[in-house]
């Protein structure tokens, strides 16, 4: 029996923002930040997303693929009539409850919630634990100073105006931000409600406090999302201690030229030459790892002074291991750049995998950063100077 799932109701028909749960935010469908942080959480023993779409199912189940994770993550029918404007969020709750019985606790997870972490569930989960709670909610503090029109005057809620508190002197109050809640299957059976019991609270970060709702919300929440990421970028970047890439799509525009004479021949980009000159300055190795075999990329590769070079390659995955032992390397102390399904495997292994502007669509889902340019007109350098702006000094 499990201990802790996750349900994560979805549907297709939201009204302000037409299939919303898998619009992209951030550059990715919304639904998917919610299912990162519910599958990453090493607590829960398995993820259920209930959706009356096909098209939301698509969606998960290419994140399934793409994440490898068909034996945490299901997929189920949610019936219309709970997936209707006026359904409430319980009557899902209810049918999942009634029909997969196997599981202790349940946790709702709501994917109009995107900056929600697989770290605040664990310490929920920890906390709901410790604590002996029968149920949990995930709210924000806020410091703002409340009023209230009583009997035709303003008065204040939450304070005394005639001592008006510093905000760092001021414990503000707590509010539902509607991240997640937890309760066990036999009290939420018994009572029909989320809640239930001796209740505990898990306090996220204030700017969780917005969902998105409206499409106003949208955009405040996509540029915390992006503010998230490059937090998420520095840290990796910072721990880089050499770049490798793919030659043909990245090195190269991917482009196969030939002479009158059926020469092959390819065009490399000088402004990445000059990033790579920049990594050696301070410190940074530079390979290449291809498929190709071809004596042009061995040129390339000297020209530039690269410390490594590997044409031929079908297991680049072997060469990265070569690479890690002959340098003394871990996966997080390594970039990638790569562009097709040949590369993803390195790309999600390594501490900053890439995908150039042009990649195709495998490449770029696997990537933690997508390069403005594309691949043989400075998408190396774009990485090579992000790694040196992040080298600590």
């Amino acid at each position: 029996m499990d201990k802790y799932v996750v349900f994560i109701p979805v549907r297709g028909g939201s009204k302000s923002i037409p299939l919303k749960n898998i619009r992209k935010i951030n550059g990715r469908p919304l639904v998917y930040w919610t299912l990162d942080a519910a599958v990453n959480c090493e607590k829960v023993d398995r993820v259920y997303l209930c959706t009356d779409s096909a098209a939301i199912k698509e969606k998960v189940s290419e994140y399934i693929a793409e994440n490898n994770c068909g034996e945490k993550l299901l997929c189920i029918d949610r019936p219309a009539e709970t997936a209707t404007d006026t359904a409430s969020t319980e009557s899902a709750m209810l049918y999942f409850a009634n029909t997969y019985t196997d599981f202790e606790q349940l946790i709702l997870v709501q994917a109009t919630s995107p900056l929600l972490t697989s770290d605040d569930l664990t310490k929920a989960i920890t906390g709901f634990e410790e604590n002996g709670y029968d149920s949990l909610l995930s709210v924000v503090r806020q410091k703002r100073f409340n009023w209230m029109v009583k009997d035709g005057e303003a008065v204040p809620t939450n304070y005394d105006f005639r001592a008006r508190p510093r905000r760092q002197e001021f414990d503000g109050y707590l509010v539902e931000n509607g991240a997640f809640y937890i309760n066990s299957r036999e009290n939420f059976l018994r009572d029909e409600c989320r809640l239930s019991g001796k209740v505990g609270v898990h306090e996220m970060a204030e700017e969780t406090y917005f969902e998105i709702d409206e499409p106003s919300d949208w955009i405040v929440i996509e540029h915390l999302l992006k503010k998230q990421s490059a937090k998420k970028e520095d840290t990796r970047l910072s721990k880089i201690k050499m770049l490798l890439t793919d030659c043909d799509g990245c090195l190269t525009d991917g482009g196969m030229y030939y002479s009158e004479n059926g020469d092959e021949l390819k065009k490399f980009n000088t402004k990445d030459g000059m990033g790579i000159a920049m990594l050696r300055e301070k410190g940074i190795k530079f390979g290449i790892i291809t498929g190709e075999k071809i004596g042009l990329v061995e040129r390339r590769a000297l020209k530039v002074k690269a410390d490594e070079c590997h044409i031929g390659i079908s297991n680049k995955m072997a060469v990265l291991d070569a690479i890690c032992e002959k340098y003394g390397l871990k996966y997080d102390e390594i970039a990638y750049i790569g562009d097709d399904r040949n590369d993803t495997a390195v790309i999600e292994a390594v501490g900053f995998g890439c995908s150039v502007a042009d990649g195709m669509a495998v490449a770029q889902n696997a990537a933690v950063y997508i390069t403005k340019a594309k691949g043989g007109e400075g998408a190396i350098r774009e990485v090579a100077e992000l790694i040196i702006a992040n080298i600590k000094q």
